[in-house]
């Protein structure tokens, strides 16, 4: 499957607070990971998959969480996948401080700044798939930030720029 090109795509969520009860309780953390298993389902209702590893931590955030998004990256945010791709990696609160985003209206999730499009969902179905589950989202927005320059793909083991 290596010699399947893809595109690639960061997928956030925010942790919800520790207790929603208590306004001096610490909020959630926003969760972020690289994902190159990701595809457009149907147009209409607008539905989107993401592959992801059974028991990941975006994995078990989706399972209570059932709002996320996705930044379709670009040729020059490699850093971004990198960063968010890495094993024992520090905390994601820490990734995010120095990448510019915004924060979507519909699901509270970072939105990367400078991605191709954007699109936050809503969970439809979860499935299991052997070591991953097929999470199916519907879109509840999409925007085209920026339209500079081409996307980032994955193709034998490494990020590439179309060329």
């Amino acid at each position: 499957m290596s010699r399947l090109a893809s595109g690639v795509v960061l997928v956030t969520a925010q942790e919800p607070p520790l207790d929603p009860d208590d306004p001096q309780a610490p909020g959630g953390e926003d969760v972020g990971m690289t994902a190159t298993a990701f595809m457009s389902v149907s147009l209409d209702p607008p539905l989107v998959l993401v592959s992801l590893r059974t028991g990941s931590r975006m994995d078990d955030l989706l399972d209570e969480q059932p709002l996320w998004a996705v930044s379709v990256l670009s040729e020059s945010q490699r850093h971004i996948a990198g960063r968010f791709s890495m094993k024992g990696r520090i905390s994601d609160r820490l990734l995010f401080a120095d990448i510019p985003y915004a924060r979507g209206g519909a699901t509270g999730a970072p939105l990367a700044g400078g991605a191709l499009a954007t699109l936050e969902c809503r969970t439809e179905q979860r499935m299991p798939a052997g070591d991953h589950t097929l999470v199916v989202g519907r879109v509840l927005t999409a925007s085209l930030p920026s339209a500079d320059g081409g996307p980032l793909t994955y193709f034998r083991g490494r990020y590439r720029q179309l060329g």
